[in-house]
């Protein structure tokens, strides 16, 4: 059992009247007890989420299933909470049997007489105001939450916010008197120019053009969430804002509730992620030296090529060039000038076809060039031919001293042809890479076809 003094700053929760106010918070909600590695209490949105009926039934699951990894986790993550107030992880729930990833705040905190230590775990992501959002003006336990949450009238007149709301907007804590009007200072300064016509409601948006149109659909009774850029206090922040309209419970004027909740670092964690997706997609389907695509993509390209062929009675060449005499390079002017004379290797094939056909690099000193749309062979033999003689030519390049050297190489070039020497693109390769090695044994710096000695 942890000395419950190293938590002394942490909020105890000593009976459920301490959280009744949770019930009133449209998202799911859960409380666990670490030391008891069982659920202390849920709200109703949560045991809706567990498929279950009452607060004892979460009480009662039987975790005894959980691995020791998630275990871990959880005893990490109180840690974790402690230390930083609040945390935000993914987390993949069971509910019924089946995964379920969410993302998931969490506080630590203290549990019953005992003190045991506890979580509070808030999902926002699956935040619904549901059928009377009115009544979360009246939570006071919506101080553990970290959603904002404000009532504004339809003309965009906050009435009421929570803590969390008035930390980011600047707004005195006020909340509903008997007549409805609340009691709340604006703290957004207009000396700047800004708009004075404008509502507090559309203010808070660093674009008041979307904040007037959110304003309209309150006003027509429109709900829903969407992701806008907030003029905070912490400066212009992206929130995920959820509209609902209700009615005041003493007056029964219609209200503007708002939830919203910062997602800033999600959204930028997700498209760092992106640009790392993107990234790694173009890794695996361009060769990094030379900018060329790789062989996965060449063979995707060769297996568009065959299916548009079968329909045109088209023919697909494929070549397959290998370099003669590019260890000399290396060994001679140093593998900084091997790279150069690639760069240019790829840079001279691609001059030589169309912006339909295809020309990478699918490893060392090997290119293979792709022709989907041949009506002749002798339309492949002429790029050939051409390509032996373009690179035949110098290449200029700087040697290991920094001095420029022309170096020089040659092709030995196997062409193969869909469909007579192969089905599929592996096929293809092999018939095309074999008939390369035919010019090999030959003296190289020439080209062969596959049907002329696989006959």
């Amino acid at each position: 059992m942890y000395n419950e003094t190293n938590f002394d700053h942490l909020p105890v929760l000593s009976a459920l009247s301490d959280i009744a106010g949770f019930e009133l918070v449209p998202d799911i909600i859960w409380i666990f007890d670490l030391d008891r590695h069982g659920f202390w209490w849920g709200n109703s949105s949560a045991l809706k989420f567990w498929g279950l009926d009452r607060v004892q039934q979460l009480i009662d699951k039987d975790l005894s299933a959980d691995t020791e990894s998630a275990r871990q986790r959880t005893e990490q993550t109180f840690y974790k909470a402690v230390a930083q107030g609040m945390t935000v992880d993914p987390w993949t729930t069971y509910p019924n049997g089946k995964p379920k990833t969410l993302m998931m705040r969490h506080k630590a905190v203290l549990l019953g007489p005992e003190k045991h230590r506890g979580i509070i775990a808030f999902i926002s992501e699956e935040v619904n105001l549901g059928e009377d959002p009115e009544t979360l003006i009246f939570a006071e336990a919506v101080r553990y939450t970290s959603v904002a949450v404000t009532s504004f009238t339809l003309q965009g007149k906050p009435i009421f916010e929570n803590p969390v709301a008035a930390e980011l907007y600047g707004y005195a804590r006020g909340g509903l008197d008997a007549a409805g009007t609340g009691n709340t200072t604006d703290a957004l300064d207009h000396s700047d120019g800004s708009d004075n016509t404008l509502s507090e409601f559309e203010r808070r948006f660093a674009d008041p053009a979307e904040g007037k149109a959110r304003l309209a659909q309150a006003q027509a009774h429109q709900d829903g969430q969407q992701e806008h850029l907030m003029r905070t206090q912490k400066g212009i922040r992206r929130h995920a804002v959820n509209i609902r309209t209700s009615r005041h419970p003493l007056t029964g004027d219609y209200l503007t509730l708002v939830s919203e909740y910062d997602v800033t670092e999600l959204h930028d964690a997700l498209a760092e992620a992106e640009c790392v997706k993107e990234e790694l997609k173009k890794q695996a389907h361009y060769d990094a030296l030379t900018g060329l695509p790789s062989l996965r993509l060449c063979k995707d390209r060769m297996e568009e090529a065959f299916s548009q062929a079968k329909h045109g009675n088209k023919q697909v060449a494929l070549m397959f060039v290998d370099l003669d005499g590019f260890k000399s390079v290396n060994d001679n002017y140093g593998h900084d000038a091997g790279d150069q004379v690639l760069k240019a290797v790829g840079q001279r094939l691609s001059a030589l076809v169309g912006a339909e056909d295809t020309v990478g690099r699918i490893g060392g000193d090997e290119f293979i060039i792709i022709l989907p749309d041949i009506s002749h062979k002798d339309d492949s033999a002429q790029i050939a031919e051409r390509a032996i003689k373009d690179l035949s030519q110098p290449f200029q390049v700087e040697d290991e001293v920094c001095q420029r050297v022309n170096a020089y190489i040659g092709a030995s070039v196997g062409i193969a042809l869909y469909p007579v020497s192969g089905q599929s693109a592996e096929e293809l390769l092999r018939a095309a890479d074999q008939s390369m090695y035919q010019v090999k044994r030959a003296g190289k710096n020439n080209f062969c076809f596959a049907s002329e000695w696989m006959a």
